[in-house]
């Protein structure tokens, strides 16, 4: 039985599909610490909160242009 309360964690193709970028966009957010994951065997996982956060303006980009929309 699953806690409704647990994290949810969506993989590097399904933020990229959300986000509207390339899965290497994503990639290179998770190594630079942008984008904080957890590495499960060769793979990542990434907390739906951040990526809700991201789409939200809420994380820094690199650019800082995401905010502004430019």
């Amino acid at each position: 039985m699953a806690d409704a309360q647990a994290p949810k964690f969506l993989t590097v193709a399904e933020v990229a599909e959300m986000a509207r970028v390339s899965r290497m966009t994503v990639y290179r957010m998770v190594h630079s610490g942008e984008l904080p994951a957890v590495r499960v065997g060769k793979s990542y996982r990434v907390p739906q909160a951040a990526v809700d956060e991201l789409l939200s303006g809420g994380l820094d980009s690199s650019s800082g242009d995401a905010a502004s929309g430019r």
